[in-house]
């Protein structure tokens, strides 16, 4: 069945462009003008509609409105939102309000691509047979959830050689998929359900390590009560992972190279040699190259085995693939826990996860939905059940100080946004527009909003005690209102904030927009 994708945007050359990026896609496009036109859509049409892209700021209705209220009448569609000067905040709330997804114009056709077809995995059929389908060790690049352009270079890479025998190498720190990578090549090659062998090249003591890789023949050495069929055997026709290559030890890697290069293996104890059809893939988290020159590795063997690396990016470098990730292992956990509802991960709790670093990757970010949902009280998740994770990050950890002993009360929610925009303010998709220095560039902001020192807004009252921060915020708001002479694009752009949020603000407030005019007339 075609997948039906509603595209939400004022702009109708961006209307087309997405349109046509979709449909080349193989789905099937629907347009609405502006939020009033989708929801007025979403009421009459008969269909389903799987996805929908939704521009943020339009007329009539804007994209924070459309979100609460197909929420507001139970529409729980993916929806993947796109940003252009809102920045960081309007990303923050849009995801608080339930987006899927975010993308920064100008969009490219691959990045709108991949968001869509990780929004169409949100079904639970397609949740179901990913379950189904890892039980029977048959991943392809479809499992590979990912929105970052580095990672889908990665898998841009891993289809292209999988469509040779070339030898490959997935470079990358432990836990970040590397094995997940390796399936998918070889499910995509015409060694597709053909024997996928797995060696950890670490944990296997050397004095094994041979008998493990080649096999050894009944009394070749002592302990050897019965013959021994190698990994090499066993991957015949297929293909042969060797995990953490660079523990292998050197004695062994001169029998490796020669199964490289002449297809040909001697079994311990044998008196000839054996020809195996095996495709290698091997993968490391050291600097091989390094490791030649330590003479811990073969050089020969390090070119023979290096003609195809692909570098796996850390789960640190690739925040915006920590939603996604973390949504499909907790409604894969449901399914296999048999629970009777998906578990969902909160807003707040996605925010936590996205702020930390993930030492351990994509591995240890598993390891954590499946102990939230497994003592999940409910059918949410939530902050609280990540304890330890919010334990090592100061904006949670201070939340937990607040409740406990005297100091200014911190909201789960404020607690929430400020670690989700420092967390998106490291990634790439905002490098160039929204940061400067690693972190967002608040002096700069400032500086253009006070161009003199007759400007400056009071920190501390009439007693000497430090202004509260929603005063100086609501002074700062109105200055600003009257310096821009209430052009409330340009107030939100210099302030640094979504024109919806600004508008938020002002009702917070009770500011009127044409009052700081008035008192500037």
């Amino acid at each position: 069945m075609i997948a039906q994708i509603l595209i939400v945007d004022d702009d109708p050359i961006q209307r087309r462009l997405l349109k046509n990026a979709v449909e080349r896609q193989g789905y099937a496009a629907h347009l609405a003008e502006n939020g009033r036109a989708a929801l007025e859509f979403l009421r009459n049409t008969s269909g389903v509609i799987n996805v929908i892209i939704l521009d943020l700021m339009m007329p009539e209705m804007d994209g924070l409105s459309f979100l609460a209220a197909i929420r507001g009448i139970g529409i729980e569609t993916p929806v993947i939102v796109q940003t252009g000067q809102g920045g960081i905040e309007t990303v923050v709330e849009a995801m608080r309000a339930g987006a899927f997804d975010f993308v920064v114009k100008p969009v490219s056709p691959e990045r709108v691509a991949a968001s869509v077809a990780n929004a169409l995995k949100l079904e639970q059929k397609e949740t179901k047979s990913r379950a189904t389908r890892r039980r029977n060790g048959a991943i392809g690049f479809d499992d590979v959830v990912s929105a970052s352009p580095d990672m889908l270079r990665v898998i841009d890479l891993a289809q292209r050689a999988a469509h040779s025998n070339i030898p490959v190498v997935l470079e990358g720190e432990s836990g970040v998929g590397k094995e997940m990578v390796a399936r998918a090549i070889q499910s995509a090659s015409d060694r597709a359900g053909k024997p996928f062998i797995t060696v950890n090249c670490g944990a296997i003591p050397h004095n094994l390590v041979e008998s493990i890789l080649f096999g050894h023949e009944k009394g070749a050495f002592t302990g050897a009560s019965e013959k021994h069929t190698g990994k090499f055997v066993e991957a015949d026709g297929g293909t042969l992972f060797l995990d953490e290559i660079g523990d292998l030890p050197l004695e062994v890697q001169v029998k490796l190279l020669r199964a490289v290069q002449q297809g040909e293996i001697e079994t311990v104890g044998a008196g000839k040699v054996q020809k195996v059809n095996v495709r290698l893939i091997s993968a490391t988290n050291k600097d091989l190259i390094e490791e030649v020159r330590a003479g811990r590795f073969r050089e020969d063997l390090y070119y023979r085995l290096n003609v195809f690396p692909i570098t796996i990016p850390a789960l640190r470098r690739r925040k915006e693939d920590i939603p996604h990730l973390a949504r499909v292992f907790a409604e894969r956990f449901s399914v296999e826990q048999k629970l009777p509802r998906n578990v969902v991960l909160s807003a707040g709790a996605l925010a936590l996860l996205t702020t930390y670093d993930w030492p351990g990757n994509i591995r240890q970010l598993e390891n954590a939905i499946f102990r939230a949902v497994v003592l999940a009280q409910n059918d949410e998740v939530t902050e609280a059940d990540f304890p330890q994770i919010a334990a090592q990050l100061p904006e949670f950890r201070n939340i937990e100080l607040a409740g406990a002993g005297g100091l200014s009360p911190v909201t789960m929610s404020t607690a929430s946004d400020r670690a989700m925009r420092d967390a998106l303010a490291e990634t790439p998709v905002f490098a160039n527009s929204q940061r400067r220095g690693g972190r967002m560039d608040a002096n700069a902001m400032l500086a253009a909003a006070y161009p003199s020192d007759e400007n400056v807004i009071a920190t501390t009252d009439e007693a000497g005690e430090v202004r509260k921060l929603a005063d100086v915020e609501e002074d700062l708001i109105r200055f600003a209102l009257k310096f821009y002479r209430g052009q409330m694009s340009q107030v939100a752009r210099k302030l640094g904030i979504g024109r919806s949020t600004l508008y938020r603000k002002l009702k917070d407030y009770g500011i009127d927009p044409d009052d700081p005019l008035r008192e500037a007339a």
